[in-house]
């Protein structure tokens, strides 16, 4: 067993035991402080996988954006925990289904490898090792996507650009109290409407 191996192991542990207090401790600030640690976890694993890009990824946009967002709401909400807690178990069946399913999956990938080490022949299944050192994962991605994949990475940015309108379209508010210039006022405006001379008669001297 050599160290990456240790560190593999060490690594899951860790992500198995915050996804398990992400859905098992009380307070949601400290179930979002868990899934911090589970995305880390994850993070670390996929680099021990030479997946740096994935790991990047993840660690920015999920712990630097996603999670940041979900505990300024979590920590901004007065959230009842008895009411959100009332329809935990009517959903236990439909989660125990999909988590049955995905060890099921997981179970069906690593006997399908030991099928084909057994028919095969273990020196003909392919082992991944570590990767040369002028390898980049990032770049491979990158060629990958953009050639292979560039329809449909262009159709997925036009997705998010419209989703992205449509979101702040939604959500705009225009408030009556809000002060704001009318700029087609402001051109057709006059100097007759702006100015008035009045002319005064000089007082007297007392």
């Amino acid at each position: 067993m050599n160290f990456a191996l240790i560190l593999f192991y060490c690594f899951a542990t860790v992500l198995v035991a915050s996804g398990l207090a992400v859905i098992l401790v009380r307070n949601p600030v400290h179930a979002a402080l868990f899934l911090v640690l589970a995305f880390v976890s994850a993070g670390a694993i996929w680099i021990l996988l030479y997946a740096e890009f994935l790991a990047a990824t993840l660690i920015l946009v999920y712990v630097g954006a996603v999670m940041v967002l979900f505990l300024f709401v979590v920590m901004m909400l007065d959230i009842n925990l008895d009411r959100l807690r009332e329809g935990f178990w009517g959903n236990l069946p439909v989660a125990a289904l999909v988590g049955i399913l995905m060890a099921g999956e997981m179970v069906a990938l690593f006997l399908g490898r030991e099928n084909g080490a057994a028919r095969y022949g273990a020196e003909n299944v392919p082992i991944p090792g570590a990767p040369p050192a002028t390898y980049s994962n990032t770049k491979a991605l990158g060629s990958v996507l953009y050639t292979d994949y560039v329809f449909a990475f262009e159709l997925a940015a036009v997705i998010l650009l419209v989703a992205i309108v449509a979101a702040i379209a939604i959500t705009l508010r225009h408030r009556k109290e809000t002060k704001y210039q009318d700029p087609g006022a402001q051109l057709s405006a006059h100097k007759a409407d702006r100015l008035k001379i009045v002319k005064m008669s000089p007082e007297g001297r007392q």
